[in-house]
């Protein structure tokens, strides 16, 4: 079993969740008592937060390059950064360790391709539905085709990820406003719903959406134990 090494507390909320489904899932696997070899290095996200909506991506470049460090020092055979987001910086985390890094759009693409689909509408924080390092990839190197909400909707979206969700917080009324986000999404064409923010599934389920959601966490979670078990 190889070494899974998690950059995680972006926000714990949902690294917990990475935790609990790579373990569930290398037991469903291997069985007994089985549980995965991993570590992980959990930020403080409140600095974290604070830089991103500061714009210091150097910064923040420098925080998960140091995180990618010390999981490789401390034995880790690749990378799982627990959080969409900060995947705007995967090339500087990639060129910093001599590991691999498991890139969350991935494997999030190939399950989409395989169910048939091709106009994907994605929710995020702002940073993920506006800037180009996650829909570029699924379109560029996965040929999807990307839809996120209009503006007003990017920012409920975003706000309720900050405000509610990073702590844990599961509002109703919140989840009724991304039901209806989701259904101006499917107007606009989307077959599915990628779950772009690894706390967004902690609100939002099947049953909340008339078309198939893809929750990246637990994607990104399995293809870890898949990883991790090559060759088991």
């Amino acid at each position: 079993m190889r070494i899974i090494g998690l950059i995680g507390g972006m926000s714990w909320e949902s690294s917990a969740e990475y935790y609990r489904i790579i373990n569930q899932e290398t037991n469903r696997r291997l069985g007994g008592v089985h549980s995965a070899q991993c570590l992980m290095y959990s930020v403080d996200f409140e600095g974290i937060k604070r830089l991103q909506h500061e714009g210091d991506w150097d910064r923040l470049a420098e925080a998960m390059k140091d995180a990618a460090t010390r999981l490789e020092r401390g034995g880790a055979d690749f990378i799982v950064l627990c959080t969409n987001t900060m995947h705007r910086l995967a090339n500087a985390i990639e060129a910093a360790v001599g590991i691999p890094l498991l890139h969350i759009a991935d494997p999030t693409a190939e399950k989409i391709k395989a169910a048939g689909f091709q106009r994907v509408g994605l929710l995020g924080t702002a940073f993920t539905m506006e800037q180009d390092f996650y829909k570029g990839r699924l379109q560029q190197h996965h040929g999807l085709d990307v839809i996120v909400p209009e503006e007003s909707d990017r920012r409920v979206v975003h706000e309720i990820i900050y405000k509610e969700l990073v702590l844990g917080r599961i509002v109703p009324e919140s989840r009724k406003a991304y039901r209806e986000i989701i259904v101006r999404l499917i107007e606009r064409g989307a077959e599915c719903i990628i779950l772009g923010c690894t706390e967004i599934m902690l609100l939002v389920s099947d049953e909340d959406s008339a078309v198939p959601l893809f929750d990246t966490t637990t994607i990104h979670a399995v293809a870890a134990v898949d990883e991790a078990l090559k060759g088991e």
